[in-house]
C-alpha cells in the first residue's frame, strides 16, 4: 500500500474517531465547570454571574472540542520537535 493511501486512511480513522462519539453517544458528561457552579451555589447562594454566554454547546461537544484542541497542540509540538531534531541531524561535521 502506498504511503499516501495509508495517510488518507489514518486521517479518515481519526476523523471517524472524533465524529462518531458525537453522533452515537447520548450521555451527559459532567465537567469541572458544572462542579464549580454547584459549589459556588452551595457556598454563596445569592451569587449572580457577571455575564452569560452567547450560546451554550452540549457538554459532549465541548469535551470533544477540548480534546481536539489538545490533540492539535500535541501534534504541533511533536511536529516542531521532530523538525528541529531533523535539522540538527543534517548539520555538517566540522
Amino acid at each position: 500500500m502506498k504511503r499516501s493511501t495509508q495517510n488518507v486512511l489514518i486521517l479518515l480513522g481519526v476523523i471517524l474517531l472524533a465524529v462518531l462519539p458525537l453522533l452515537l453517544v447520548d450521555a451527559e458528561f459532567g465537567g469541572a465547570d458544572g462542579a464549580a457552579e454547584e459549589m459556588i451555589q452551595t457556598l454563596h447562594p445569592s451569587y449572580e454571574p457577571w455575564f452569560s454566554p452567547f450560546f451554550e454547546l452540549p457538554s459532549e461537544t465541548e469535551s470533544m472540542l477540548f480534546a481536539l484542541q489538545a490533540a492539535l497542540g500535541a501534534g504541533f509540538i511533536g511536529y516542531v520537535l521532530g523538525l528541529f531534531r531533523g535539522r540538527s541531524g543534517k548539520t555538517k561535521p566540522q
